[in-house]
This record gives C-alpha cells, sequence and structure tokens, in this order.
C-alpha cells in the first residue's frame, strides 16, 4: 500500500480520509502512516469541522492489516506495525478534535475493525459485514479484548471474538457496535447528512465536550491499549502463528 492509497479531500466543512487500496484495502505500515497522516491534517484543518473514514474500493471497507507481508516479517517489525494501528490511530483520533465517522459500505475485519472503532460513529450498510478472524490464523484481535466487552457485554463479546465468525450489520446494530444501518448505497449520504449536524454545532463546545467525552470514557484505554500491543507481539512470535501466516499467505487472493 501506497502513500497515495489513502485520499484527502475537504468540501463544505467535512474532510474525507478515503482507502483505495483495491482489492481489500489491506493495510501495511505506509498505508498506516498515510492515514494517521490524513487524521492529523485533519486535526490541523480550520476548513473540516467534521471527518468522514470511507472507502473507495465497491464493497469493501477493510480486511486489515496485509498478513500476506507479515508472513516473513520479525517480531521487531510486527510489533512496530501493531503499536502503529493500535497506539498511534487511537492517538491521531484521540488528539482530532473534532467528530469522525466511519463510513462501512462493505466488508471489514480485524484491523478493518480497529479503524472503524476508533471513529465516534460507525454508519453501515446493509449489506455489510465484520467481523474478527485473526483467532483463524494463529492471532489475537488483541485490541478488541479492551474495546468490545465495553460495548457489547463480556459474554457476547468472547463469541464473536473467539470465535472468529462474520456477523452482518445488523446484528452489529443490535450489539451496539453499530450507530447506525442504512439501506445500501446510502451510507455516505447519511454520515455526510450527519457530519454537517455535527459540524453545524458550536466549533469549540465540539471540540471541548468531544475531549471531556473521551477522557470519560477511554480513561483506562489508552493503558489496555499499550498492553495489548504486546499482547498481540507476544503472540504472533509462536510457531503457530507463524504457520498461520504463512498459509494465509499462499492462499489465493480474493477479487470479490
Amino acid at each position: 500500500m501506497q502513500e497515495s492509497a489513502v485520499g484527502y479531500e475537504v468540501a463544505d466543512g467535512i474532510a474525507r480520509i478515503v482507502l483505495r487500496n483495491p482489492p481489500v484495502n489491506a493495510l501495511n505500515d505506509a498505508g498506516l502512516s498515510a492515514l494517521i497522516d490524513g487524521l492529523r491534517r485533519a486535526a490541523a484543518d480550520d476548513g473540516a469541522r467534521a471527518v468522514l473514514l470511507t472507502s473507495a474500493v465497491p464493497g469493501r471497507f477493510s480486511a486489515g492489516l496485509d498478513l500476506k507481508a507479515l508472513a516473513d516479517q520479525p517480531a521487531a517489525r510486527i510489533r512496530a506495525l501493531v503499536r502503529k494501528l493500535y497506539v498511534e490511530l487511537y492517538d491521531a483520533q484521540f488528539e482530532l478534535g473534532k467528530p469522525s465517522i466511519a463510513v462501512v459500505a462493505g466488508t471489514t475485519r480485524g484491523g478493518g475493525m480497529t479503524m472503524a472503532i476508533s471513529c465516534d460513529v460507525i454508519i453501515a450498510s446493509e449489506s455489510a459485514t465484520f467481523g474478527y478472524p485473526e483467532i483463524d490464523n494463529g492471532l489475537l484481535p488483541a485490541i478488541h479484548f479492551a474495546h468490545l466487552p465495553r460495548i457489547i457485554g463480556r459474554h457476547r463479546a468472547f463469541e464473536l471474538l473467539f470465535s472468529g465468525r462474520p456477523f452482518a450489520a445488523r446484528e452489529a446494530f443490535d450489539l451496539g457496535l453499530v450507530s447506525r444501518v442504512v439501506p445500501d448505497g446510502e451510507a455516505e449520504a447519511a454520515a455526510v447528512e450527519l457530519a454537517r449536524t455535527f459540524a453545524s454545532k458550536p466549533e469549540i463546545a465540539v471540540r471541548l465536550g468531544r475531549a471531556a467525552f473521551l477522557r470519560q470514557n477511554d480513561l483506562d484505554y489508552r493503558r489496555s491499549v499499550a498492553a495489548a500491543v504486546e499482547d498481540f507481539a507476544t503472540v504472533s512470535a509462536t510457531e503457530e502463528a507463524r504457520a498461520g501466516l504463512r498459509a494465509f499467505a499462499q492462499r489465493p487472493r480474493k477479487e470479490g
């Protein structure tokens, strides 16, 4: 994934950070850097009052980390990449200073879930699907051990995280993981409408209120995020995980 695979544009007070790395918007080091740079750019952009994180790849939000690229990486490189996904992305969102909305109009898995839940709101299309398949490759969706139980409850979170099964947008909504489900083809428009609502509110009140909201709800989250990096890195160094990554790397890549 190259820097051009993440676009940035602003119109009518709304910044759009666009994932455009077909076929599945897989994330590597350069792509994550571009995403984080886009969030920092939006934070400093006086013309942006709200931020959308969206995809230009039809039917896909993101498959998450590029596991094929991770297959032969040393443990230190994997730790650095996961730190960027977990810690640096979290920090960029925390310091954004304006509301962010993830527009999920397709499949999202693994690190794609991390990107989506880092936003303040998630708008999903009816055909969108979600999932945490890391366990199937001998890995852990470690950051979601901290996030998911707080949103949907301990037992339901355990079931999703350790079964690795995909689940539909309606189930995600019923669980409280998704803010709103809209008909296919309408997710972006719904997100823009909500972003305009946010942008119409007093700017200082939104900025200070969002910071207070995050402090109240994420008081111990930062510590959990740092621990999640170590959990992922520890498991990824095992032979079982290495074998899972090698097997994944040998699978033919699906375009659809």
